[in-house]
């Protein structure tokens, strides 16, 4: 086996892993996203939403 099999091989899994971590975060971020729709709807309101009485 040639060095080269190694380099495309560390290239393709670096590729997947860096997809993959990208597809997760993007899918947990509408997961939140849709949670927080969610939880307005109900009523719940975030704490930097609130208007100060001054």
């Amino acid at each position: 086996m040639s060095h080269l099999f190694y380099v495309t091989v560390s290239y393709i899994a670096a590729f997947s892993i860096s997809i993959g971590l990208v597809l997760w975060v993007w899918f947990d971020h509408r997961g939140r996203h849709r949670e927080l729709e969610r939880l307005e709807a109900a009523g719940v309101r975030r704490r930097s939403a609130r208007e100060e009485a001054r």
